[in-house]
């Protein structure tokens, strides 16, 4: 249930872990190598989920034949949110939303139990989020070298502006946002 480091003491990048997938088998991360990943907490019972699935698959959709992937991590910890097995949610994901994405096998994020990519994802000098993760639908974003650029709330749309912007700052071009996250967030050589 939780993911475990490859054997290195201090990972530098995602790719350093192995986790689960809803099925029971490990997933190194290695293989999303080149790929920009968008990392969230999910659940199934939230007053989030309908909005946040249908904006996943929205961006998903968009941009997962530019090297974009979203990795969906199912957490019970906030309100007893996402109470189902792997089996039950892979269902409910893959049934009510049509969702493409992975679905990963259910951890914490939080407390001395939270899963190894959480206490990783976490590292960063986040400010005013502090370490722990607030709610359901937390986001980070990894760019294609594995390393964490960016934190969002919950509440913000994977569809955002501010998600947006962020591709956009990454960016060298002066282009409209779409080429700039095509040609900036997806191959940093041409980042800032």
């Amino acid at each position: 249930m939780t993911s475990q480091p490859n054997p290195k003491e201090n990972p530098e990048t995602i790719y350093s872990f192995t986790v689960k997938d809803a099925k029971g088998n490990d997933v190194d991360l290695s293989t999303y190598k080149g790929k920009v990943l968008l990392i969230v907490n999910v659940a199934s019972k939230c007053g989030m989920t309908n909005s946040n699935y249908t904006e996943l698959n929205q961006l998903y959709e968009k941009y997962k034949n530019q090297g974009l992937e979203i990795l969906a991590f199912p957490c019970n910890q906030f309100g007893e949110e996402e109470p189902g097995s792997n089996e039950e949610i892979t269902e409910f994901v893959c049934t009510r939303f049509k969702s493409d994405f992975p679905i990963f096998d259910k951890i914490e994020v939080n407390g001395d139990n939270a899963s190894a990519i959480y206490k990783f994802l976490k590292l960063g000098k986040w400010g005013i989020f502090g370490d722990d993760i607030q709610w359901n639908f937390a986001k980070f974003l990894v760019d294609k070298d594995g390393k964490v650029v960016d934190r969002y709330y919950p509440t913000t749309s994977a569809l955002s502006l501010e998600i947006l912007q962020e591709f956009e700052r990454r960016a060298v071009c002066r282009g409209p946002l779409f080429i700039c996250l095509e040609a900036a967030v997806f191959d940093n050589s041409k980042t800032g």
